[in-house]
């Protein structure tokens, strides 16, 4: 019998490639895909499917909080299989406390591994086994901690919670940072490029919406339809900011929100 998987992962290409990818070892039934970790949770939770491969860094719900929600809900635990653009997620950890692991992009050799793996572990174990306090643990020690980012502002240094950004910009090679909620601010950033201060942010946070902007996700506060079928973000900081959205990053706008 072949095995059952669903795939959650935000970025459609990399839904289509491994979809594809498996259509052709054969012996997986693909019987639903989700864009976010959400649809994720509902998806393992109508088809309670043998496998999932599951996309680590997402937007809002992340591959752990889909595990903590599925958890929480007492919902049957699949076989995991994570996948990531990134091996700073321990991936040694992930080999202790999921069946496999795998690096975008895919390697059809390396799908066809953890295909086997899983399928070794579905007929030996049956429903999954794993020691669920443990796995809790190893999960919240290998998320990023929000770490705080220097600014500066009227000659004096502040530390601002990853979480209380709004959006950072830059222009003639100034990043300002401005921050959301009652004591919300506006600061220098001393790093030199935008890509240096997102390296230095959480990745399930932060999105890089244009070459001049850089935005929190849950500081959107709207999705403005602007000129030829462009977008803007009206963002909930003090001014309610507008920033746009680049031609290049409205596919993935519209994936962030199912538009």
């Amino acid at each position: 019998m072949p095995l059952s998987a669903v795939i959650v992962d935000d970025e459609q290409l990399a839904r289509d490639e491994l979809a594809y990818l498996l259509k052709s070892i054969g012996d997986v039934d693909v019987v639903a895909q989700g864009k976010n970790g959400v649809e994720g949770v509902n998806l393992i939770r109508e088809h309670n499917p043998d496998l999932v491969f599951l996309d680590v860094q997402m937007p809002g719900l992340d591959g752990f909080g889909v595990i903590k929600k599925l958890l929480d809900k007492k919902i049957p635990l699949p076989k995991i299989v994570f996948a990531t653009a990134f091996d700073q997620y321990a991936v040694k950890a992930f080999e202790v406390n999921a069946v496999d692991y795998l690096l975008k992009p895919f390697d059809k050799k390396r799908v066809a591994q953890s295909v086997q793996r899983a399928r070794t572990k579905v007929e030996a174990s049956g429903p999954s086994s794993e020691k669920l306090e443990t796995l809790m643990r190893m999960l919240e020690s290998q998320k990023p901690q929000a770490s705080k980012i220097l600014l500066k502002s009227a000659g004096r240094l502040f530390l601002v919670n990853q979480k209380d950004i709004c959006f950072a910009s830059i222009e003639d090679g100034v990043i300002t940072v401005v921050t959301s909620g009652p004591n919300g601010m506006e600061g220098q950033s001393n790093c030199r490029t935008l890509e240096e201060l997102l390296d230095s942010l959480d990745p399930n946070l932060f999105w890089r919406a244009h070459r001049s902007y850089l935005v929190n996700i849950n500081r959107i506060k709207e999705v403005v339809p602007w000129f030829k079928s462009s977008y803007q973000l009206r963002l909930d900081d003090k001014k309610q900011t507008e920033i746009p959205v680049s031609r290049a990053q409205t596919k993935r706008l519209r994936e962030l929100f199912g538009l």
